[in-house]
């Protein structure tokens, strides 16, 4: 007989026992978005340091030839249905994209949702962070960049029309990006846990992000590449779910093994779940039971004529 031990994936299902109490994960993912917003609030009104630092890091972009944000520009002002929609993605998207994708996590992923609801936790006090200590005007107020403000003249927009006395938002606070930060997470969360094939066009939203916040004037080019560095950070601290062991030692269950009797007895299919899709099939040659040794022929003893 031959047994075959194949192990299966189990994305199919969530595991409810790893999911956390919904009201109390709802209080912590509200809690920390107020107190991010109420710190961008604190960190604003610095206009002239704002202004300064603007200039640096337009200077900084020149001197590593990164390409001018204009050029990107330039490709969608020549239409203004198409800047409208950039306009729209920037302001729309940004928020509910990343609120959907944690709900979806939550419900069919726990432990995938644990482990990107801390990573974006992170990020974010990061960037409030960057936000106090670096405040940053963003190039289209910038008169040395030459940019449009695309929000304002085509719309929509979320930003008030005097930056300095915006009370609904820090529009000094470019550096870094969290619209491309918090993109790209979208995008490694759902690659990591899901398993089609098709799973990599979730890199879309970080590439349309990051053209679209470019293109609108609303970031450099160097707020998306320190969040991307940010977040690599993050990604390397906080462990994604790993294989099954270290999935059952964080929620104590135990993999789960059904076992399938075919071709009439001869053959054993062995399926043991696991977090870890492993999609190698294992085959284990079964011993055979150990057969009784076959008894010796008895001799009759030689007749020697001893006797006579």
């Amino acid at each position: 007989m031959t047994t075959y031990a194949r192990t299966e994936p189990t994305d199919q299902e969530p595991d409810i026992r790893a999911r956390p109490p919904l009201v109390r994960e709802f209080l912590l993912v509200a809690g920390l978005f107020l107190a991010y917003k109420l710190g961008r609030r604190a960190a604003n009104g610095h206009v002239e340091e704002a202004f300064r630092n603007a200039g640096n890091i337009w200077d900084l972009e020149r001197a590593l030839h990164l390409p001018g944000e204009g050029a990107v520009q330039a490709l969608l002002l020549h239409s203004q249905p198409l800047i409208q929609a950039a306009n729209t993605y920037y302001a729309a998207v940004h928020f509910p994209a990343t609120a959907l994708f944690l709900v979806w996590l939550y419900w069919r992923r726990p432990l995938h949702y644990l482990w990107s609801r801390r990573v974006l936790a992170v990020l974010t006090g990061g960037a409030l962070v960057l936000h106090l200590v670096f405040p940053l005007a963003p190039p289209r107020m910038l008169p040395a960049a030459g940019l449009v403000d695309t929000g304002q003249i085509y719309g929509p927009t979320v930003y008030g029309a005097t930056p300095a006395t915006d009370t609904m938002a820090n529009q000094f606070a470019a550096m870094p990006s969290l619209h491309v930060g918090w993109a790209v997470m979208v995008a490694v969360g759902l690659i990591a846990a899901t398993r089609s094939r098709l799973r990599w066009l979730w890199l879309l939203h970080p590439a349309i992000t990051l053209l679209v916040v470019v293109a609108t004037a609303n970031h450099y080019w160097l707020d998306a590449i320190v969040v991307v560095a940010m977040l690599a950070v993050a990604l390397a601290v906080l462990r994604m779910p790993g294989n099954r062991m270290d999935a059952g030692a964080r929620t104590g269950v135990s993999a789960r093994t059904d076992a399938v009797l075919t071709d009439g007895g001869s053959r054993t299919y062995v399926a043991a779940s696991s977090p870890a899709r492993i999609p190698a099939e294992i085959v284990v040659p079964a011993q055979a039971p150990a057969e009784a040794p076959a008894e010796a022929p008895v001799r009759a003893p030689a007749d020697t004529g001893a006797g006579r």
